[in-house]
């Protein structure tokens, strides 16, 4: 399973939804069920998954689904097929 199809399932399989559902608009504000457990639940998750330990100024900006590709790209977690 490549990494954004790893990453997906984290936002999935948390959320209860779709892949279609993933976009940018898949935001913190957006979002009813993104509350601060949901939040930190997601952290763990995608640190197990991708094998990170995530800053706190990191966790602190993971407030989408697309910055969250972005910032897990500073741990050379790669999001492209090569």
């Amino acid at each position: 399973m490549n990494n954004l199809k790893k990453y997906n399932k984290v936002f999935t399989t948390l959320f209860n939804i779709s892949d279609n559902q993933l976009n940018k608009d898949f935001t913190f504000n957006n979002v009813e069920d993104w509350d601060s457990i949901v939040h930190l639940s997601l952290i763990t998750e995608l640190e197990d998954t991708f094998n990170v330990m995530l800053e706190t100024e990191d966790i602190l900006s993971f407030g989408s689904y697309e910055n969250g590709m972005r910032i897990l790209e500073k741990y050379e977690i790669s999001f492209t097929d090569v």
